[in-house]
């Protein structure tokens, strides 16, 4: 089964975020660094989901003028990647990515990237309310701590063992970077 790895929102704008925790980004950054890697081994094509949206001013960090819309500084180059830009959490919505994926076959995703419960959920459940099969790589995915509507921190570890809840055998299946690239193999 042809496979494909969705690198969504690994862009140096969430640096520039007042809720950036570098604490929690070394640890990501490793593991999203060792799945590219990883996948260019194997030969699994790669493609770079950015995010662009909000007025278009340079104090916007997701604003294309701001000059932060750009693979995050640390992260592995890719080869070749095809690069999409989207407005919405989905990475499937306006993009044309789900018309690329079908033009070259590919049949199962695997997701990474920022914003754990955002963007990468959302485009897993979209995949596989598609059609896809989805591995979602935990470890490879980026989030942090978020306020509730009562002032209260729901923190970013809460919000992982959400996701992972409630994707778990219904829109993906939760894997470590190794999983990932043994199913990559594999197919």
């Amino acid at each position: 089964m042809k496979t494909c790895l969705l690198l969504i929102d690994a862009q140096e704008s969430f640096r520039h975020r007042p809720y950036f925790e570098p604490a929690r980004f070394a640890p990501w950054l490793a593991s999203q660094n060792a799945l590219i890697d990883g996948c260019a081994a194997r030969g699994v094509s790669i493609v770079r989901v950015l995010h662009a949206d909000g007025p278009e001013h340079a104090d916007n960090p997701f604003a294309r003028a701001s000059g932060l819309v750009r693979p995050v500084d640390g992260l592995r180059p890719v080869p070749a990647a095809p690069e999409f830009i989207k407005s919405r959490h989905s990475a499937l919505v306006g993009t044309g990515l789900d018309v690329w994926l079908i033009r070259h076959g590919v049949r199962r995703l695997i997701v990474s990237g920022i914003r754990t419960e955002q963007c990468c959920e959302t485009t897993a459940r979209h995949a596989s309310d598609l059609g896809w099969d989805v591995d979602f790589v935990l470890e490879a995915t980026l989030t942090f701590d978020m306020a509730q509507a009562d002032g209260s921190v729901l923190a970013a570890d809460d919000i992982v063992r959400r996701t992972a809840t409630v994707l778990q055998e219904r829109f993906a299946r939760i894997c470590s970077v190794d999983d990932a690239l043994a199913s990559a193999a594999a197919a």
